[in-house]
This record gives structure tokens, C-alpha cells and sequence, in this order.
């Protein structure tokens, strides 16, 4: 019998506070670029900073592109286009939650060539990938999102003795 080897030994939880100031600390560093068409944003993951990023810079038009890639704690190898963007992405801001190993990353940037592509946060195998990030996690993180969480009860550390 082979034991699967679980690719993350950490979990760092990111709150919805978090994220929302996070968000606001990427689109603070976008403010040096001039001017973006609009949001490209990479679903799901990308919905929640691209609406934050949108507010902060006055940004009304927000397009996605649909890619399915991974299941709770397993990067599955194929990425599935769901809905593809017809154009180069010149102009265009180009946003997701989070660069990981950079399959997504790879085949977004496929598509989207000339667009400027920003993540919340990155992983060192993803991170040559996107021009703007706020965050590096190291790769044996898994980042656990608010939308994949819930709040319950958690035993006091002295009662776990």
C-alpha cells in the first residue's frame, strides 16, 4: 500500500478582513500604472479582490475568464477553459486570488498576453508569472480561503493537553 504525500504541510487561514485589506494593498500598488480598460478576473478565486481592486481604482467594467484547475487539497494536472476571453488583454488588469505552481498562471497568460496580471498573493513556483502580487506564502501552503471556511468552535489550547 502507497500513503499519498500530502504537497502541503502548513495551512494559513485568510480571513474576509484579511483579504479585503490585502486587496486594497494590491490595488494601492497598481496605482502606479496608468490606466486599465478593465478587469479580467480569473473565477472563481479572482471574483472577491477583483470586485475590492474595481471599487478602489474606479473600474467598472470587469470581464472573467472561467478556468477550473483544483479540488480541495489536490492540483488536479489538467486546467479546463470554461469560458475563454477572445482579445490580447492590452490595457487590461488581469486578476486572480493566487498564484500557486503556475498551471492556471501558464495558460491564462496564453490567452492573455499583454494584459498585466496581478495576484493577491504567490507561491515561488507561480510567482515569475504575474507582474504585481502583494503576498508570498511559501509553496507547502495550502491558503485557506473565507469562502472555502466557516466558523465553529475551536478547543482552547489548554484543553488540548
Amino acid at each position: 500500500m502507497t500513503l499519498k504525500k500530502e504537497p502541503y504541510k502548513r495551512t494559513y487561514p485568510i480571513s474576509w478582513e484579511q483579504l479585503h485589506r490585502d486587496s486594497r494593498a494590491l490595488a494601492w500598488r497598481l496605482l502606479e500604472y496608468d490606466y486599465f480598460k478593465g478587469i479580467i478576473a480569473i473565477t472563481r478565486g479572482g471574483l472577491v479582490p477583483a470586485a475590492i481592486v474595481a471599487r478602489e481604482l474606479d473600474i467598472r467594467l470587469i470581464d472573467t475568464v472561467c478556468v477550473s484547475s483544483y479540488d480541495w487539497q489536490d492540483q488536479r494536472g489538467e486546467i479546463e477553459i470554461l469560458k475563454p476571453v477572445h482579445m490580447d488583454g492590452e490595457g487590461w488588469l488581469l486578476l486572480d486570488d493566487l498564484v500557486d505552481t503556475g498551471k492556471t498562471a501558464k495558460t491564462v497568460r496564453e490567452m492573455l498576453p499583454k494584459a498585466h496580471f496581478a495576484t493577491v498573493y504567490a507561491k515561488p513556483q507561480g510567482r515569475p508569472l504575474v507582474d504585481t502580487y502583494i503576498t508570498e506564502v511559501s509553496q507547502d501552503t495550502w491558503i485557506l480561503f473565507p469562502w472555502d471556511a466557516e466558523f465553529q468552535y475551536v478547543q482552547p489550547i489548554v484543553g488540548n493537553r
